[in-house]
C-alpha cells in the first residue's frame, strides 16, 4: 500500500518524499481533500508500469484483429458473377502469338 500525505504537506516535505521514493521503494500518494491527486514513483516502477501499458495495449490489437477476423464469414457469390469477375488465362506455346 502506498503512503498517503496531503498535498500541503507534501510540499513541505518534498525532499524527504522523494528519498523515501527512490532510496525506501515507496509509493507515495499526495491527496488533496482526501481524494488522490497525483503519485510519486520510482523511475524504475513508471518504466515497468508503462511497458506493462503498452504490452497491454498490443495484446487488445491483437484480441481485436482476431476478433473481426473470426467474425467475417464467407459470402458466396451470386450465380454467374465467379465467371463474370474472375482473371481468365490460357496458356500458350512458344511459337504462339496473338496477331
Amino acid at each position: 500500500m502506498a503512503y498517503e500525505i496531503p498535498v500541503t504537506q507534501a510540499r513541505a516535505e518534498l525532499a524527504e518524499l522523494i528519498n523515501r521514493v527512490v532510496y525506501g521503494g515507496e509509493r507515495v500518494v499526495v491527496t488533496r481533500h482526501g481524494k488522490p491527486l497525483v503519485a510519486l514513483v520510482s523511475a524504475a516502477d513508471l518504466q515497468r508500469l508503462e511497458n506493462e501499458e503498452a504490452a497491454a495495449q498490443e495484446e487488445a490489437a491483437e484480441e481485436q484483429v482476431i476478433s473481426s477476423v473470426s467474425s467475417i464469414r464467407s459470402v458466396s457469390s451470386a450465380p454467374g458473377e465467379r465467371h463474370r469477375f474472375g482473371i481468365a488465362a490460357e496458356h500458350r506455346g512458344h511459337g504462339d502469338r496473338d496477331h
